[in-house]
């Protein structure tokens, strides 16, 4: 979807970053690695399977293109390479390897998730059952909470930006596409019109200030196509989704949710809301005892280091009560792109470009 840009003279959106310790080498990429298939391709940007020479190690290429609709893009690009290097640490976000640069292109070379997107099994005929689900719920919290501890926020979590390191049995995750993560804090309150339609908050559209619960509406968003395998909510057309999303229209039916359990339920009400205040945080959400009904799985040291704080942050948000379905504000109406089905369909210009 567009956005709204808050330039200034150094040409740095509020919210982007602009130094990097990763090197871009001007070296020729196809001299250290040999480029095997092309795994996706959007407005900006194309995403191919290489292979490092020297050491058979299977990355993904990633070619952003340094301009766009005539406008130099190349800051958008550090500010991408910037927040992947501060997140190098979690074993949560995908691990940025190299980088290179032509005369149009600069190029990241990627940790390789070979299991896909998690997208594939919201739209599957079988869904994954909730023991699955609750741990990519959990994983993907961790991935969170680590960006919100460094004041960074994703603005564009949905399943086709969360991968797997296999797919069958389904892998770990891994978070992708940092095109339109901002940095908190910065330069004031950030508003900026970004996202994907069915997975954007209902802050953004009413160009409200943006927080690190926005992207907890989102992780919400993803719980609930896991669990059941629809879109919470796409509508016939774009103003027909912004419309759901800004009055919170969500099937919460017995039919829709036949087979779910009922804390699954109270964990995606809980995030649906649309007071950004009354939803929980990253780490508040992983205290809520639907990610905690099967202990005996194994737990990751990120897992265990958010549940050290477990004990001052339960039963906050989580005792909030619903949103008053009657609560509606005026609906921001600006133009968009069409809420993306896969991470390469087209989309309109943005800090990313297109999605890996």
């Amino acid at each position: 979807m567009s956005r709204r840009r808050l330039d200034n003279r150094s040409g740095l959106s509020a919210g982007l970053l602009g130094e990097i310790q990763t090197p871009i080498s001007i070296d020729s990429m196809e001299s250290v690695y040999e480029v095997t298939g092309e795994i996706g391709r959007g407005k900006f940007a194309v995403v191919k399977r290489c292979v490092e020479k020297t050491s058979g190690k299977v990355f993904a290429a990633k070619f952003l293109r340094k301009r766009r609709r005539g406008r130099d893009c190349r800051a958008e690009v550090v500010h991408e390479m910037a927040v992947l290097e501060m997140a190098r640490n979690n074993t949560r976000v995908v691990n940025l390897h190299a980088a290179h640069e032509t005369d149009h292109d600069i190029i990241l070379i990627l940790e390789y998730a070979a299991g896909g997107e998690i997208f594939d099994h919201c739209v599957s005929e079988e869904l994954l059952p909730e023991t699955q689900i609750t741990r990519l719920i959990r994983q993907t919290l961790e991935g969170v909470h680590h960006l919100h501890q460094c004041s960074v926020v994703h603005l564009d979590l949905k399943p086709q930006n969360i991968l797997l390191t296999s797919l069958s049995p389904p892998g770990d995750i891994k978070i992708v596409d940092f095109g339109l993560a901002r940095r908190l804090g910065a330069a004031g309150e950030l508003r900026e019109i970004l996202g994907t339609p069915e997975y954007v908050a209902p802050e953004v559209l009413n160009y409200e200030p943006i927080t690190t619960a926005t992207d907890l509406w989102s992780v919400g968003v993803i719980a609930y196509m896991l669990v059941t395998g629809e879109s919470p909510f796409a509508g016939d057309d774009k103003q027909e989704t912004y419309l759901n999303v800004s009055q919170v229209n969500v099937d919460y039916s017995r039919e829709a949710f036949a087979r779910v359990s009922e804390l699954a339920v109270d964990f995606i009400r809980k995030l649906l809301v649309k007071t950004p205040e009354d939803r929980p945080s990253a780490a508040e959400c992983m205290s809520h005892p639907w990610l905690w009904q099967q202990q005996q799985l194994c737990l990751s040291p990120e897992f265990i280091a958010v549940r050290t704080i477990r004990e001052r942050s339960c039963g906050t948000k989580w005792a909030a009560p619903l949103e008053d379905p009657e609560d509606k504000e005026n609906f921001l109406e600006s133009p968009h792109s069409q809420a993306k089905k896969s991470r390469f369909d087209e989309e309109a210009p943005t800090a990313g470009g297109s999605d890996f």
